[in-house]
């Protein structure tokens, strides 16, 4: 017998009650987001007196938007390609090597999961000024890289626990040398973490605010900065319109990659 059958009617009823109040209390803000996004004055106003689609044009022609997403394909696309081969080495070395000092390593490499982010960017603002360096893409990507780490590693651990060495082990038994046998088969069998966890690092570095607040400049400023200063000059609708754009490009990404590669069992998050 289930246990859920076993539950009183209250419970049963309870639980799923719950859950849809949890997931309107989460969704409506976007509701609201997206529908003030359509407001044809030039203020955040819900319910709209009448619908415009001119933010969604002002979004796309705005000179600051277009530089920021520019620099935002520019430091998300260096970050996140940097972080995978990093991560994936450290994955690899985590799973199969056994030397002293693992947990502590582990540790200080996932830490940006509990470290807030102005932390990490004031802290990498602090040093680059003692150091004089100039705060040019290069120290952006850094700041990026840290971030999205354990995203990337988190995803390549979880392929790694699911790979079977004995095909490493009999490809290596009829010849192949160490070099052919990561490339013709660890690589293949780890692709759909490989890219699962740079997807994942993609969005963490393309939407992330916090950190790049303190490391960019006017030149270098990435998309969620911009938006940033957009705010404290304007209030329309702009900011809405350009949400509604994000998330529904976000969702897209992640529908298509989750049907395409099972990004929750990439993820041990669903059985396989």
């Amino acid at each position: 017998m289930k246990i859920q059958s076993a539950l009183p009617l209250p419970l049963r009823i309870a639980g799923p009650v719950l859950i849809a109040i949890l997931l309107a209390f989460v969704l409506l803000p976007v509701v609201v987001v997206t529908i003030a996004a359509f407001n044809d004055k030039a203020i955040i106003a819900f319910p709209p007196t009448g619908y415009s689609l001119k933010w969604f044009e002002r979004v796309f022609s705005y000179p600051d938007f277009q530089h920021g997403f520019h620099a935002s394909l520019v430091v998300t696309g260096w970050s996140s390609s940097l972080a995978l081969v990093i991560g994936t080495g450290l994955s690899i070395a985590v799973k199969r090597l056994a030397f002293r000092g693992k947990q502590t390593l582990l540790a200080i490499l996932h830490s940006p999961l509990v470290v807030p982010h102005f932390t990490l960017g004031l802290g990498l603002l602090i040093l680059v000024s003692q150091a004089s360096v100039q705060r040019g893409y290069g120290i952006a990507i850094l700041c990026h890289v840290m971030l999205v780490l354990p995203f990337v590693m988190r995803s390549v651990y979880v392929s790694m626990e699911n790979l079977d060495e004995r095909l490493e082990q009999a490809a290596a038994s009829l010849g192949a040398s160490p070099r052919q046998v990561l490339w013709t088969v660890t690589v293949p069998l780890l692709a759909p973490g490989l890219f699962g966890g740079w997807l994942f690092a993609a969005i963490m570095s393309f939407s992330e605010f916090t950190a790049s607040l303190f490391v960019t400049t006017q030149d270098t400023q990435t998309l969620p900065v911009a938006m940033y200063n957009y705010v404290r000059e304007f209030a329309d609708p702009t900011l809405a319109a350009l949400s509604v754009v994000y998330i529904a490009v976000t969702a897209t990404v992640l529908a298509f990659a989750n049907a395409v590669l099972g990004l929750g069992k990439i993820l041990n998050i669903e059985e396989h």
